[in-house]
């Protein structure tokens, strides 16, 4: 999230503006070009953001298809891509063959269909909507049907922790011992408050912001309602949320860092916090920055405060400025199939939306040494049938996640009154809505 995976500028907000001024301008849609000759070499770009797992499986479908060259444009911040992204998508060029696009921002786009290839119409005949979980599929569809994104990964929670130091303060640290103090978020609090008074002041989670954000997507009702109008100051789950979350802050439960910032990504060698919200996507990111001096000693549990949720995910999208949307089409087809999707899971922890991965014994029996030899195939399995339907994300969800509560909630680490960082917060969502 991926996340929302991180910070996403205010620019976005009025380059969306902008950019849907210019989509509802000119005619009707193009035609996409006919397909490449088979023996003609074709030059094909892929943009993702953060971990999709993707390295090995790219030169794999460079040697199943030797005609075809691709470029990969990995960008380590969602934030300044999706941002990267707008900009491109309003100037009418530039943008990748293949466009990875973050769930969160997903609603921002949707409007916009005309800047994307309908992939039920240049897509393989093959690739049939029940290959996915059914909301899955249902959330790249336009409001007149157009899906303009196969889905790639789904992020269902649990929780990771730190064994080591849970044993230091006292804790127990078995992965099914740590479940009732992972049972709701009081008790996860409660839990926090406790290990920062054991532990001589370490702190209990890495952001206020990354459990605020988790909270919030297991509410009926997020930041914007159904009927597309902001909700947050009607929103009593949200503000509750907002208590719990800063309250914790209060008591020292937070290390005060900046999701994905460079200090963030250091903390986790530095041993700056004990619990993480973690979806599965997550074990990569853990993985790669808390480096392999601390194999075995983070586990994951299939636990996860209020009963689990879905926190990321992505789309793949073939964009209109593609010279080579058939062929886009198609490696975006082969990248999202159940098989490849096993794969980037052993890779990088982007856990399966396709229904056959889901039930194939590749996943399920998979384990991840870094964590203990867990079944994490298994375990995310398990946390993902808690999934029933995620939360409705209105247009702005995005953009009011990463520039109205994240920065309200640093304000708060940082010395601001709780109720003051609020009407922060709900200022800056109603300055990205109107």
């Amino acid at each position: 999230m991926r996340t929302i995976r991180n910070g996403l500028v205010l620019a976005l907000g009025i380059t969306m503006t902008a950019l849907g001024a210019s989509a509802c301008s000119g005619g009707g849609e193009q035609q996409p070009p006919a397909a490449a000759n088979p023996n003609e070499h074709v030059d094909l770009t892929l943009a993702t953001f953060t971990e999709f797992g993707y390295e090995d499986l790219i030169p794999e479908y460079e040697r199943l298809h030797p005609n075809i060259k691709i470029t990969h444009r990995k960008t380590g911040q969602g934030g300044p891509y999706h941002e990267d992204l707008v900009t491109k998508l309003a100037a009418g060029s530039g943008l990748a063959d293949v466009t990875a696009l973050e769930e969160g921002h997903l609603s921002d786009f949707l409007d916009k269909g005309s800047k994307f290839n309908d992939l039920t119409k240049i897509g393989p005949a093959d690739v049939t909507p029940d290959r996915w979980l059914s909301w899955k599929y249902d959330a790249a569809k336009t409001k007149d049907g157009k899906l303009i994104g196969y889905g790639t990964d789904i992020g269902p929670l649990a929780m990771c922790y730190r064994k080591d130091m849970f044993k230091d303060a006292g804790l127990p640290d078995d992965p099914e011992a740590v479940k009732p103090l992972f049972a709701t978020w009081d008790s996860y609090f409660a839990a926090g408050a406790d290990f920062v008074k054991k532990s001589n002041g370490k702190a209990w989670f890495d952001s206020a912001s990354q459990n605020f954000n988790a909270m919030v997507n297991q509410l009926p009702e997020g930041y914007i309602g159904t009927d597309d109008k902001l909700a947050v100051e009607k929103n009593q789950g949200l503000k509750d949320a907002w208590t719990k979350v800063t309250d914790a802050v209060a008591k020292g439960e937070s290390a005060k860092l900046t999701a994905f910032s460079p200090e963030w990504e250091a903390s986790f060698k530095q041993s700056a916090f004990a619990t993480k919200v973690c979806p599965a996507w997550m074990l990569g990111v853990i993985k790669e920055h808390a480096g392999p001096e601390l194999q075995g000693k983070w586990a994951v549990t299939a636990a996860f405060p209020g009963g689990g949720g879905n926190w990321g995910g992505s789309y793949l999208t073939v964009p209109t400025q593609s010279k080579h949307p058939r062929e886009a089409a198609e490696l975006a087809a082969w990248l999202t199939a159940p098989e490849q999707q096993i794969k980037a899971f052993q890779a990088k922890g982007t856990f399966p939306s396709q229904v056959k991965a889901l039930t194939d014994p590749a996943l399920l029996s998979y384990t991840n040494p870094y964590f203990g030899d867990t079944k994490v195939g298994q375990l995310y399995a398990e946390q993902a049938k808690k999934v029933q339907k995620p939360q409705y994300k209105g247009p702005g969800d995005g953009q009011i996640q990463e520039n109205a509560s994240s920065p309200a909630l640093q304000a708060v680490e940082q010395g601001k009154p709780a109720a003051d960082a609020w009407n922060q917060m709900v200022e800056a969502a109603k300055k990205i809505t109107r």
